[in-house]
């Protein structure tokens, strides 16, 4: 079978160089003993690497001449390729309900979208590796006072323990991609509870990134009258920008606000 044809249309840029594609397959490698999901194979160069570790091992792939492709070349994996949309996937399924590691080299285009599905099924997954654009791989891994530091930093980081590995440049692509690739790891850590109202917490994280260059106060009036004693109550905070927050003053802030309102509400 002939090679496959790369997809605008899916975000396809294949990775031809395969000492990187090894570099990546073996970050898996961190979490040891549990099976792996790869998402967007492709034609499988990090998957021939990854076939070869001593664990279950399936890919998921919703390019029909890919999986065409893949279970011509990985006889082997047959059973467990996956001609599916990974956005749509139950992951409970994937493994019987088991742990697993979430790999791959992923289309820019949905890669946050990925990442969001990781955090809803964050029991599931210990550990999440791969390749994305160099800029989305930036924000996440940013700390608070970094332009970079976002929405996908906070609700990420609340979970996870994220390590920038390399960069990658577009030259080892094919078609090359205009942006260069970073390569990440992203580990659970020990929360379990963020110890306030986790959707209010979402929401006032997307709420004050939307309008990033206001103070919080101007933000949080999409979620509050504008005359609210609130935003003079807490008026030290509230005069910051969303980027110079941590993590813990995000609980913070969503704390307050639910007891704010509930007083409110129940006045």
């Amino acid at each position: 079978m002939k090679q496959v044809r790369p997809k605008k249309n899916l975000g396809q840029h294949f990775l031809t160089d395969l000492s990187i594609a090894k570099r990546i397959a073996d970050t898996v490698d961190a979490c040891p003993d549990i099976p792996v999901l790869e998402v967007g194979p492709g034609m499988g160069v990090m998957t021939q690497y990854i076939v070869e570790k001593p664990r279950p091992f399936k890919v998921v792939e919703i390019d029909r001449e890919s999986v065409e492709y893949l279970n011509e070349h990985f006889p082997k994996l047959r059973e467990n390729i996956l001609g599916e949309d990974f956005l749509r996937m139950d992951l409970r399924k994937v493994f019987d309900g088991q742990q697993f590691v979430l790999t791959g080299n992923y289309p820019y285009d949905i890669s946050s979208q990925i990442f969001f599905k990781m955090l809803d099924n964050r029991d599931l997954i210990p550990c999440c590796t791969g390749m994305i654009q160099r800029e989305v791989a930036l924000r996440m891994a940013s700390q608070p006072g970094n332009k970079q530091y976002g929405i996908l930093s906070v609700l990420i980081q609340a979970w996870y323990d994220v390590e920038y590995l390399f960069t990658v440049e577009p030259g080892v692509f094919n078609p090359p991609p205009k942006v260069q690739s970073a390569v990440i790891r992203m580990t659970r850590n020990k929360v379990q509870k963020l110890g306030c109202n986790e959707e209010l917490f979402k929401r006032i994280v997307k709420t004050t990134f939307n309008q990033r260059r206001k103070m919080l106060r101007v933000s949080l009036k999409q979620m509050l009258p504008a005359d609210s004693p609130f935003f003079d109550e807490y008026s030290s905070v509230l005069t910051k920008r969303p980027e110079q927050l941590s993590i813990p003053e995000f609980v913070e802030l969503a704390n307050w606000l639910e007891n704010y309102l509930c007083a409110n509400t129940n006045a």
